[in-house]
């Protein structure tokens, strides 16, 4: 075997190894790992926190949802029992649409904010509350246009004791995230584009009690 040569520093007593060559030093240079984890990251961030944005929105947007469900069935519950009436001259009175978008809006407030104008014109939040003959003439489809909802035909007149009323609720809740857009607005306009918002639609069917 061929030995290397070497150079020795008689003065000091150190013998020096020759320089690696060149090409070597190209090799460990391409194997060298050093802030690669950093570049990897750099790369997979947008992804990354592009998914956990859609679970987070997809979640807050369910829990509103579910938020707007129970105001409806709360505000069922009183109008079914009496505790809110229609035009009968009592302190349980709620007689505009208005003073009942109010106190819907209290039951949603955990996430849901109403301010002053959208209590007076609602732009997001839209409450239907009607009194019918019979349970099947009731409307069954959401109420659309060219553009989106269509509250043109959205009353408020409930009804008295003894009568059968549907309270439905629409509320426009904003997507943010495009990559969950997609799949968290089911419903369309007339003329089959995408809504883009999520539309949470909650619906409650009653007959009220035979309160005095």
């Amino acid at each position: 075997m061929t030995s290397l040569p070497t150079s020795a520093d008689p003065e000091n007593g150190h013998i020096a190894l020759p320089a690696k060559p060149r090409r070597g030093r190209w090799r460990t240079f391409a194997r060298s790992r050093d802030g690669s984890a950093a570049i990897e990251f750099a790369l997979l961030a947008i992804p990354y926190f592009m998914v956990i944005f859609a679970i987070i929105e997809t979640f807050v947007a369910f829990a509103a949802e579910e938020l707007v469900s129970n105001a409806v069935d709360t505000m069922s519950r009183r109008m079914r029992t009496g505790q809110i009436t229609y035009n009968l001259g009592r302190t349980t009175d709620v007689n505009t649409a208005v003073a009942f978008r109010t106190a819907f809006c209290n039951e949603v407030s955990i996430l849901i904010q109403c301010s002053a104008a959208e209590i007076a014109t609602p732009s997001k939040l839209f409450l239907d509350v009607r009194t019918f003959t019979n349970f099947s003439d009731m409307p069954t489809t959401i109420p659309m246009n060219a553009t989106g909802l269509d509250p043109s035909g959205m009353q408020y007149s409930p009804g008295g004791s003894g009568t059968r009323n549907m309270v439905r609720a629409y509320y426009k809740w904003q997507v943010i995230t495009d990559l969950v857009r997609p799949y968290i607005t089911p419903y369309t306009t007339t003329t089959g584009a995408r809504l883009n918002e999520y539309l949470i639609v909650a619906t409650a069917a009653f007959q009220n009690e035979q309160y005095p």
